[in-house]
């Protein structure tokens, strides 16, 4: 296992996230889902320069991106951001994506159970035949159920890759496991070893270290089933608006280079965008919680 990072949290250049992550002890990172802001020729001189490789990415599904959706147009656009995410992994070196199937923060279904299965399975098998074409393994990802009401659990992912193909995996997230599965360790021993990504925050959403999950127990139970991939992580910090905020700090009040949709994004996790002190910190302690668990 090795420590990775996504960066879609903190709207900055990436050369700024790559110095940062480096020096705790990261080995890789997973690129925000945005093809078009990055020309994967600079972005592969940049990983270089500083000794970080792209594990992945993974999928931002925000605005109209649904596999999952009742209009077969939206489907199809759906699906090419899918692809033009699964080409830019690859040109940058990269091994995976993690995919989310449906919309984030969409909670009410567009068909009957039958018909939402049938359009989600028949886009992902041509994302999946993309995949293999280009080199890149894809990762089906469960959300908790305030997130989408669609893949909440392992079981339910896997039920998804299986539908796929065998070479079809998941990525679980420490986070949407604490809230949905009924034994976090028995949801990762189901999946075994079509486990292609672990994603890491603490139950409170903030860096691992910070919350109440058993990272010992998790590191353990990830070792058990023979998990050897990446540790990402994605740390959402809510922001307290109240007198009571332990962190008041915490928040860049004038923001640059970032797009209203991103914005959007991280503001319906409950965050926003974040000062440099405080995500540096948090991408720290992170590091120090973990790295010890994994060498």
């Amino acid at each position: 296992m090795h420590l990775s990072t996504h960066n879609w949290m903190r709207a900055e250049p990436l050369e700024t996230t790559l110095k940062r992550i480096k020096k705790f002890g990261y080995e890789s990172i997973e690129i925000s889902g945005e093809p078009e802001q990055y020309k994967t020729n600079e972005t592969r001189a940049l990983l270089k320069e500083h000794g970080i490789r792209c594990w992945g990415a993974v999928t931002l599904m925000l605005g109209e991106r649904n596999l999952a959706a009742k209009d077969q147009g939206q489907r199809e656009r759906s699906v090419q951001y899918v692809k033009d995410v699964l080409t830019m992994v690859s040109e940058l070196d990269g091994e995976i994506i993690t995919l989310v199937p449906a919309t984030v923060g969409k909670v009410v279904p567009d068909g009957t159970e039958e018909e939402e299965w049938k359009w989600v399975v028949d886009a992902t098998r041509e994302c999946f035949t993309h995949a293999k074409k280009v080199g890149v393994k894809i990762a089906i990802e469960p959300l908790n159920r305030f997130e989408t009401y669609l893949f909440n659990r392992g079981a339910q992912a896997l039920a998804l890759a299986d539908a796929v193909s065998p070479e079809c995996g998941v990525c679980l997230d420490a986070y949407h496991l604490h809230m949905e599965e009924f034994n976090v360790y028995d949801a990762i021993r189901q999946v075994g070893n079509r486990l292609f990504d672990f994603h890491v925050a603490d139950n409170n959403r903030f860096a691992a270290g910070l919350g109440q999950i058993d990272w010992p127990k998790i590191v353990g139970t990830l070792k058990e089933v023979g998990y050897d991939g990446a540790l990402t992580n994605e740390f959402v910090a809510p922001v307290d608006r109240t007198p009571a905020a332990p962190y008041p700090d915490m928040v860049e009040r004038n923001p640059v280079d970032i797009s209203p949709e991103q914005l959007k994004f991280i503001q319906d996790h409950g965050s926003s965008v974040l000062t440099e002190k405080f995500y540096t910190d948090q991408m720290r302690i992170n590091a120090e919680t973990l790295l010890p668990l994994i060498k």
